[in-house]
């Protein structure tokens, strides 16, 4: 079967939003098995106004929420308005039954304001962060993340990082490989590292060449995955000292060079876990983890299971996983 995912829109709706989570789950991408199916709703079907001066014409009602594996509220325009009791119904019931509820920006005040984030972390786009955490003071607000999934409830920030959450979303549904393809399809990074405070603060001047220095260290990282890689060498690539190189990933992606590595290179196994039949000590060589115990405790930390856990739930379908 496939995955249920209802969009709920409200006027005045942004398009752009609405449009991230369409792109990821709604869309046919070539070559890629389809496993979602996407359809909008509202409140009120009908004509819906957008933000683009334009309306959009939605057919379905509530009554699609019912039904869906995954609800998202793709924006919340008027952020001190409580949902109705009958979108609260709604949400409530479907989230009851085990339905994922997804905020998306706004979203996540229509979200707090149902009580889903109460004692819980959220984000939302960094210029509404200070008012979700003064309207919802049980809620923990993370300013400078993209997004927070709970697995059961999600909150993603601005615009753009709705699909940073939605392709997450993805890779726990079906797995890094699955999610990859898509992502390819839609010439984006499958995952974009850092948070919000690169774009929330004032950046740094064109003239630091700060994304030059760095872009050719990355991709040479990217190809030299299989083997150790220190501090020093990323250093040495972008002709900086090491205490260069951590202010330029911290200004620029928001991480340090060992934690990007480190995420980079566990990515790389769950690809390989699932789309081949390799030993778990060949796949953590490959991912760069000459000594297979580290590899096993570095990907549980990351991923919250163990490699033959994780390849056993997303290989292909048919493989022989008898050697993991």
């Amino acid at each position: 079967m496939l995955h249920r995912v209802a969009a709920l829109v409200t006027p005045p709706q942004s398009t752009f939003e609405l449009g991230c989570v369409a792109e990821v789950f709604g869309i046919d991408h070539p070559g890629v098995e389809t496993r979602y199916s996407f359809r909008v709703c509202a409140e009120q079907p009908g004509a819906v106004a957008t933000r683009a001066g334009y309306r959009m014409f939605v057919e379905h009602g509530l009554a699609l929420i019912a039904e869906a594996d995954s609800v998202f509220l793709t924006g919340w325009p008027d952020r001190a308005a409580r949902p109705s009791p009958r979108l609260a119904r709604a949400l409530h019931k479907a989230h009851e039954r085990g339905a994922r509820i997804v905020g998306v920006c706004s979203g996540a005040f229509a979200l707090a304001a149902l009580g889903l984030l109460d004692g819980r972390t959220a984000t939302t786009h960094w210029r509404m962060a200070d008012e979700l955490a003064r309207r919802y003071p049980d809620v923990t607000v993370q300013p400078d993340a993209l997004y927070v999934d709970h697995g059961d409830v999600a909150t993603s920030a601005g615009t753009g990082a709705a699909i940073d959450l939605a392709l997450e979303l993805v890779r726990r549904d079906f797995g890094a490989a699955y999610a990859n393809d898509i992502a390819r399809h839609m010439v984006l990074p499958p995952h974009r590292d850092g948070g919000q405070r690169q774009y929330s603060r004032v950046p740094p001047s064109r003239d630091t060449g700060d994304e030059r220095t760095l872009s050719p260290v990355l991709e040479w990282a990217e190809t030299n995955l299989h083997r150790p890689i220190t501090i020093d060498e990323l250093a040495a690539q972008a002709a900086v000292s090491p205490r260069t190189l951590a202010r330029l990933f911290d200004r620029r992606l928001g991480t340090t060079p060992g934690r990007w590595l480190l995420r980079r290179r566990v990515q790389e196994a769950c690809a390989l876990l699932e789309r081949t039949d390799a030993t778990i000590e060949s796949v953590a060589s490959a991912a760069g983890f000459p000594d297979t115990s580290n590899f096993r405790r570095r990907f549980a930390d990351e991923m919250g299971t163990t490699p033959s856990a994780y390849r056993r739930t997303f290989s292909v379908a048919g493989r022989d996983t008898s050697r993991s």
